[in-house]
Formats: C-alpha cells, sequence, structure tokens
C-alpha cells in the first residue's frame, strides 16, 4: 500500500474523507458536532512540554483532516502541547483557540451542548475519553498515555442521542504497529 510523506496512506485518507463527507452530509442544522483529540506527541521536557517534531506533523495532518468540517469554536487547556496541536486549525479556519480549564470537565461539556454548533476540543490522554463520557459517548478503551496520539472521536449529538464515530489519523501510533 502506497504510504504518503505525511503518514497517510491512500486508502486511509480515503476512508477518512469519506467519513468526514458522510458526517457532514447526514448532520443536520440542529446536531452539535465535537471533534475530540488528545494533544500530539511532545517533547521529552519536564515542565510544559512543546510538541516534537512528530507532534508538529500530527498536528498539520489534523488540520487538512478538518478543513472541511465547518469548525466553529476550538478549545484548548492551557498547555503548550495543545495548544500547539489545535493552533494549525486555527490558523486555517480564523478562529481563536479558546482555553479551557483541565479540571473543569463537566462545565466544558455543558457549553459544547449548543445545537447546531461544531467544536474542535485538544486535551489530554485523560480529559478526552473523560469528556466523551460526560457528552455521552463511548470512549472505548483507555488512551495509552505514553504513546496513542491518533485518536480522533466525532461525537454527533441530537434529539435522537448521541453518536460516537471513532478513527485514527496520522501515523498509527506504536502500540497498532505491532
Amino acid at each position: 500500500m502506497t504510504r504518503f510523506q505525511n503518514g497517510f496512506t491512500f486508502a486511509s485518507f480515503s476512508i477518512i474523507a469519506l467519513v468526514l463527507m458522510m458526517a457532514n452530509a447526514v448532520s443536520a442544522s440542529q446536531d452539535t458536532v465535537v471533534f475530540l483529540v488528545r494533544h500530539a506527541e511532545k517533547t521529552e521536557a519536564k515542565d510544559d512540554p512543546a510538541l516534537s517534531a512528530a507532534g508538529r506533523q500530527r498536528s498539520r495532518q489534523l488540520a487538512n483532516l478538518l478543513s472541511d468540517a465547518g469548525i466553529d469554536h476550538i478549545y484548548s487547556t492551557d498547555f503548550k502541547r495543545t495548544r500547539e496541536t489545535a493552533s494549525p486549525v486555527a490558523g486555517m479556519t480564523g478562529l481563536d483557540v479558546e482555553l479551557y480549564t483541565w479540571d473543569n470537565p463537566a462545565g466544558l461539556a455543558q457549553s459544547l451542548k449548543q445545537a447546531g454548533k461544531r467544536f474542535l476540543v485538544v486535551g489530554h490522554s485523560n480529559t478526552t475519553t473523560e469528556l466523551v463520557t460526560l457528552l455521552g459517548g463511548d470512549p472505548g478503551t483507555e488512551i495509552e498515555e505514553t504513546s496513542e496520539y491518533d485518536r480522533l472521536y466525532i461525537l454527533t449529538i441530537n434529539a435522537s442521542g448521541v453518536t460516537t464515530l471513532l478513527i485514527r489519523y496520522g501515523s498509527a501510533s506504536p502500540r497498532l504497529q505491532e
């Protein structure tokens, strides 16, 4: 299978594009759509690490993937790695990155339930799955703290309930390549 320089295979890129097009087509104007990701790969710095080269690559892949998603708001915790993950999407959309506190996920979940809006939320291995749960979605298994950076949750919230779609983007996490 052909693997592009950015880590996508043609098949994975095509599937992800198809899923996003279907989500756009199926999502009615009353639906709220929340895209949730953990920050991309970080450096080994102890205090507030920035993204590594792999993380910067993944954040650009995220921006490319969400280029036609119609994002209305971007939320990030106030850490370098999360702000840097959100930055390419913000640059592409012209939106500001709105900061939220990592220790109040219930407050953020409540504000995300606005009908008809589309949000990107960049968080951490523990806050991302917690937000998925608070929004009524299915987080699946816990995110592997040391090596898993490729989950993208797409939650569609409407009068019928919550639909959870979990896809992988960018280069596969090391544990998934074994």
